[in-house]
């Protein structure tokens, strides 16, 4: 089984299925449907570092549900399952319940 860890500054994500009604109650298609913007945090690289060479720690952990830039990111396909890796600068914050 295969499994991906980003390196540097990037962190994995699993993008959280988008709404498939409208508030209208109108059913969308698949292809109508905007790529979710929240995802799921599924795995961290080894640390970005700063101009000392000194490691900077994430601000996010695995299990955080975060709002990610829409078009950040490269999509990839990991045991049948559709994941991101993108840049910790494309994580726009974390969603609290």
């Amino acid at each position: 089984m295969a499994s991906i860890k980003p390196l540097g500054a990037r962190v994995l994500v699993k993008r959280l299925e988008a709404d498939e009604v409208t508030a209208g109650g109108i059913v969308l298609p698949d292809s109508a449907k905007e790529k979710p913007q929240e995802a799921e945090v599924v795995s961290l690289g080894t640390g970005g570092k700063d101009e000392k060479g000194e490691v900077i720690e994430f601000t996010v952990k695995v299990g955080d549900k975060v709002l990610i830039s829409k078009y950040g990111g490269t999509d990839v396909k990991v045991n049948g399952e559709d994941l991101l890796i993108l840049s910790e600068s494309d994580i726009l914050g974390v969603v609290e319940d």
